[in-house]
């Protein structure tokens, strides 16, 4: 029987298409064996220059590049809480050269801002928690109150009569005083203010009776006899402020909320790349002089595995949204 016979076009079509299978395939290996990093690394910083987070960011960067053996560059795209970095991050190529470092609204961000362009869970891959900052819960001096029990009793016996500050609608600071205000039976009115600074201006001036804010913000306050700190969430005593007990010490051992920053690479980065970007950052918050600069900011290294971080980050998505929902809380 005679063999049906391709027309010269089918054949060379098909001669071409098989030869550029086969340019392609060593090409294709050689990809996956390409070294990382070959060019500049970016990190995406999700709040403005001169923040908390900035700073981490700026004090690792060193360790950082001597790490990668490639420059640093860091961006900061602040603003809407975070969710504008995290969308540039969700957007970018997932090879291992752009990386984001933000703070703590990650998990409440989805419950607060609708219609974000990303899923938190599908688009950002959780690399580790860098860093965690104890809150302290300080009143203005002129209020009669000299522990944690005092201040409850304080506000129990006027409900609705006393303020508390925070540094916006939905960050950190307001929703876990939300918190402690339903462990403590408690009604205080809230007072959100643009960032922490004047929030703390406030609460010097005797505007507002309270607030919960970061020991970074605290500590240099506190130390000047600005403000009167009642505890602090850490399990133990902050360095900075030696004479403040926890809130296990003050009574409520339930109540250890901090605020972190923490670092995401887009989702589908390759796992060696990964591995690869955690070890450099867990070696950088050991280097002496990062362990100095971090201690002096009141906060501490605190390196967690991608699958661990995941499991945290699932646990206050859940846990902040049903507070976000049953509260009311809008940005």
């Amino acid at each position: 029987m005679n063999k049906p016979v391709l027309p010269f076009r089918l054949r060379r079509a098909a001669c071409s298409l098989l030869a550029g299978c086969l340019l392609a395939a060593p090409l294709a290996a050689g990809a996956k064996e390409e070294a990382w990093p070959s060019k500049p690394i970016r990190i995406i910083v999700a709040f403005a220059p001169g923040g908390l987070t900035d700073i981490i960011a700026r004090t690792l960067q060193p360790q950082l590049s001597e790490a990668f053996g490639q420059p640093v560059i860091i961006e900061n795209r602040p603003a809407a809480g975070g969710t504008i970095a995290e969308g540039a991050l969700a957007r970018s190529e997932p090879d291992g050269y752009t990386l984001l470092m933000t703070a703590d609204g990650v998990p409440a961000n989805p419950h607060l801002y609708k219609g974000l362009s990303y899923d938190m869970f599908r688009d950002l891959q959780p690399v580790s928690q860098l860093v965690r900052i104890p809150l302290a819960l300080l009143v203005n001096p002129a209020l009669p109150v000299k522990s944690v029990k005092e201040l409850v009793a304080f506000a129990a016996a006027a409900p609705g009569k006393y303020s508390y500050a925070s540094p916006g609608a939905g960050t950190s600071n307001h929703l876990f005083f939300e918190v402690f205000k339903d462990m403590t039976r408690i009604d205080m009115v809230h007072a959100p203010y643009k960032g922490g600074s004047p929030a703390m201006t406030d609460l010097v001036g005797g505007h507002v009776q309270a607030l919960l804010i970061s020991g970074t913000l605290a500590a240099p306050q506190v130390q000047g006899g600005k403000v009167r700190a009642l505890a602090v969430t850490s399990s133990k005593r902050v360095e900075s402020m030696p004479d403040v007990p926890t809130f296990a010490e003050a009574g409520y051992p339930e109540f250890n909320p901090h605020q972190w920053t923490g670092l995401f690479v887009p989702a589908g980065t390759r796992p060696d790349v990964v591995a690869r970007i955690h070890a450099a950052f867990s070696k950088a918050t050991r280097a002496p002089d990062v362990v100095a600069r971090l201690k002096e900011l009141s906060a501490e290294p605190i390196m967690t595995s991608p699958e661990e971080f995941k499991r945290n980050l699932k646990k206050d998505y859940d846990m902040l949204g049903a507070l976000i929902e049953s509260k009311g809380i809008t940005r």
